[in-house]
């Protein structure tokens, strides 16, 4: 019965020293977890913009490598790229101003497809003020046909 005895007493005491072991990281993970926050917000606010990266940033970053390589070039302007001539589909502002042919503003918005309403309304409302649309009776008209602007622009 001794031997017994010293087996309870033993796994009772790798039993405690188990919980203690488990309560100290249930500690110093809450602890890791509060420190990379602070990190992450230090580092959001830090006057120097060539922040090193830490060792938690550079783990993860590792994890992420498989993501395309970002470019240093600064975007194009858009009068740069309206003129690069890769636009291939008219701008949303165009579409309205050639639906503009006696439809109502509902009508348009239906013809452009992938547009939201508001944007279109927004440039119904600039081609208004323009004075290149007007209403009459609910339905919207071009005061100019869409071709003679164009060639007036060229």
């Amino acid at each position: 019965m001794a031997i017994l005895d010293e087996i309870t007493k033993e796994k009772e005491r790798v039993g405690e020293a188990l919980a203690r072991v488990d309560a100290q990281r249930e500690k110093l993970s809450s602890q890791l977890s509060e420190l990379e926050a602070t990190e992450r917000v230090l580092a959001r606010y830090s006057t120097d913009r060539r922040a090193r990266k830490t060792a938690s940033a550079k783990i993860l970053s590792t994890a992420t490598t498989s993501a395309a390589p970002r470019s240093r070039r600064r975007p194009r302007s858009t009068a740069t790229r309206a003129t690069a001539g890769d636009r291939t589909s008219q701008s949303l502002g165009d579409q309205v101003l050639a639906l503009a042919t006696g439809k109502t503003q509902q009508e348009i918005a239906a013809a452009c497809t992938g547009a939201r309403p508001n944007h279109i309304g927004i440039a119904i409302a600039r081609h208004k003020r323009a004075g290149r649309i007007e209403e009459r009776g609910g339905k919207l008209y071009a005061t100019q046909s869409v071709g003679a602007e164009q060639h007036t622009a060229a």
